[in-house]
């Protein structure tokens, strides 16, 4: 990939940013049970009468996901007028600073607080002591251990380890049962990598001949473009023969292609979440790599909105969802091409998630 993208990809949303939200209405994110208090107007069933503010913090947020997937939290938000205040914050990967903008929010009497918690189970205490403080806490994606009810009001979960299953099956079949594969994932510990590995662990253990090279159960990269490259180059001259690459986050590895080009080998098979740069080198490079086969299931940005349905729901007296659950789906396939081939759309920015329930124009946005 060029250097362009990769910068761009690296274009951090630094500091402690505050936005009024204003009414506008929309449609219910699946939400059928909860509590009283009713929405107001014609807003989604999750936005309750009551009065409330919400804050948005991010262990680390400088990368596409993370801009796409702020966005869609925004769009979420905006939907509900008793939301009078949303304020965001990045961690930038520190875990000390995620640690303090929680607290400094809970300081400042925010009613409901979305964490990504990517630092895991070291954001236990400060989720604890906010909810303690009788602040709305939901944690999303990366599990930060303790117990829904009594350290957070809830966590927003998906199956990762059925990710796995799903890249594994798909491994299997594309590799006949044999070959050597690169994992490649987000930081040291987080839930999301370590249960992806153990569901493709499920499905290899039928097939002694797939193997793990590297380090297990991921090469840690911490979800960014950079570290990415080095630990694809680094592998590249450890290990002569890769067949299949796997990663939790498309986009990085696209940006890592060049490490195969100036090493002369050729990109392998990949299992991944969708990107619009990944699907673009795939139809970019099919024809004279035939042995670069793609599978993605969906990136899951539009996973925020639950999060914030739930916390929103809970601060404001709206209708809480049915479900704590995100599901996981499969996204694009180039070998069956279900459920669909892989999709490049040129009229967005290379760092789109085409699986996103942003419109094209949000989207656009959210990149710039």
């Amino acid at each position: 990939m060029a250097r362009k993208h990769a910068h761009k990809l690296l274009v951090a949303l630094v500091g402690v940013g505050t936005l009024a939200i204003s009414a506008c209405g929309g449609s219910s994110s699946g939400s059928d049970s909860g509590t009283a208090g009713g929405p107001v107007g014609n807003a989604p069933s999750w936005c309750g009468s009551k009065k409330a503010s919400l804050a948005l913090t991010d262990g680390f947020g400088g990368n596409n996901w993370r801009r796409v997937t702020t966005a869609e939290a925004k769009d979420e938000v905006s939907k509900c007028p008793s939301i009078t205040d949303f304020s965001y914050s990045d961690g930038q990967g520190n875990t000390q600073k995620a640690i303090s903008d929680i607290q400094g929010y809970v300081a400042k009497g925010v009613s409901a607080l979305v964490v990504f918690p990517d630092a895991g189970q070291a954001m236990l205490p400060a989720l604890r002591s906010a909810k303690k403080a009788g602040v709305v806490t939901v944690p999303y994606r990366v599990n930060p251990g303790g117990r829904p009810g009594t350290d957070y009001d809830a966590f927003i979960d998906t199956d990762f380890k059925q990710a796995g299953v799903l890249w594994g099956k798909w491994l299997a079949k594309t590799l006949n049962g044999k070959g050597n594969i690169l994992n490649l994932g987000g930081p040291p510990a987080n839930s999301q990598s370590q249960a992806e590995y153990e569901g493709m662990v499920s499905v290899f253990k039928d097939y002694p001949g797939i193997k793990f090279v590297g380090q297990t159960p991921y090469e840690v990269t911490n979800w960014d473009p950079a570290q990415t490259q080095k630990v694809v180059t680094a592998a590249l001259a450890k290990n002569p023969q890769i067949d299949a690459v796997t990663t939790d986050f498309g986009s990085a590895l696209a940006s890592s292609f060049s490490a195969f080009d100036q090493a002369g080998r050729k990109i392998p098979a990949v299992a991944t979440e969708d990107s619009n740069m990944l699907a673009c080198q795939w139809q970019k490079r099919k024809a004279a790599a035939p042995q670069f086969k793609l599978f993605t299931v969906s990136s899951q940005n539009a996973m925020s909105r639950l999060a914030i349905d739930y916390a929103v729901a809970k601060a404001t007296g709206g209708k809480v969802p049915s479900s704590t659950m995100y599901p996981q789906t499969a996204f694009e396939d180039s070998v069956s091409g279900t459920p669909h081939a892989p999709k490049c759309d040129t009229t967005l920015s290379m760092d789109a998630f085409l699986s996103s329930s942003l419109t094209h124009d949000q989207q656009a946005a959210a990149l710039k």
